[in-house]
Formats: structure tokens, C-alpha cells, sequence
């Protein structure tokens, strides 16, 4: 599996997505919202992150880029809003990568079961690197 590159906008992520798409010549991507999924009672969804892009996708020449909104509150420093997305079939080695990449690093959500992995979980290196690990469904 390759390492894709995950960007982080500042609420402007469906402009940006569907910009590259159209540069690009690609697929016009698939958006999916905060408010797009499944509702947690312990966390409710402010109504102003309903419609920020939680995840989009564009395949550009083989590479996969990924795209989402920072969620209310996190801090957005342009320039800095790129990071590394690991997605792979082998959750021994995802589980082996996270926890060596978290000593000195900051983990934001340990690896965990989410409704679109059985395993996913995202972290900041001890050099300031964001890291998101995910296992790839079949």
C-alpha cells in the first residue's frame, strides 16, 4: 500500500476538492459531511459543522490525495495543512507503525473501530508529522 497525502481546509475544502478535480481531469469526487454520518448522543454535531467535508478523495495520476475540513475549534495554520495517511490490509503492522510513531508523538484518537474502519486512529509524530492509520475494509 502507498502513503497518501491527506490535506486539511479551513471550510473551504469543497471548493478546493472540486477545483483540483476539474485542473486535474478527474472524477468529480464524492463528498462525504460531518453531518453525513451516523448521529452520537455523547457528541452531538454543532448545526455549523454539518456541511464541512469530513472526507473526499480525487485519484490524481495513480495517487490517491485525500481532503477534509478541520473540524470546529482545531487549529488551522495554512501551509502546515498537509498530513500522512496510512491505509493498508495488515493490522498487525498498523498497530506496530501507530505505536512506535506515538512514542514522543501526540495521539489525537487511538486506534479504535469506527463506522468506516475496524481499525483507525491519528496521531502527531515527535517531529510534528499528523499521521492517520486506517485499515482497509474489503
Amino acid at each position: 500500500m502507498a502513503v497518501d497525502v491527506y490535506l486539511y481546509f479551513n471550510g473551504n475544502c469543497r471548493e478546493a476538492v472540486t477545483y483540483y478535480a476539474e485542473v486535474f481531469g478527474t472524477e468529480q469526487p464524492q463528498i462525504m459531511t460531518y453531518g453525513d454520518t451516523p448521529p452520537n448522543p455523547e457528541y452531538p454535531l454543532p448545526e455549523e459543522a454539518k456541511n464541512l467535508v469530513m472526507h473526499s478523495r480525487l485519484n490524481i495520476n495513480d495517487s490517491n490525495i485525500m481532503f477534509s475540513d478541520m473540524f470546529l475549534g482545531s487549529p488551522f495554520i495554512q501551509g502546515n495543512n498537509i498530513g500522512l495517511a496510512y491505509v493498508s490490509k495488515d493490522l498487525d503492522h498498523i498497530t506496530s507503525c501507530f505505536n512506535k510513531l506515538k512514542d514522543g508523538g501526540t495521539v489525537k484518537m487511538e486506534l479504535q473501530e469506527t463506522f468506516w474502519s475496524k481499525c483507525y486512529g491519528n496521531l502527531q509524530d515527535k517531529f510534528g508529522i499528523e499521521w492517520q492509520f486506517s485499515h482497509e475494509n474489503e
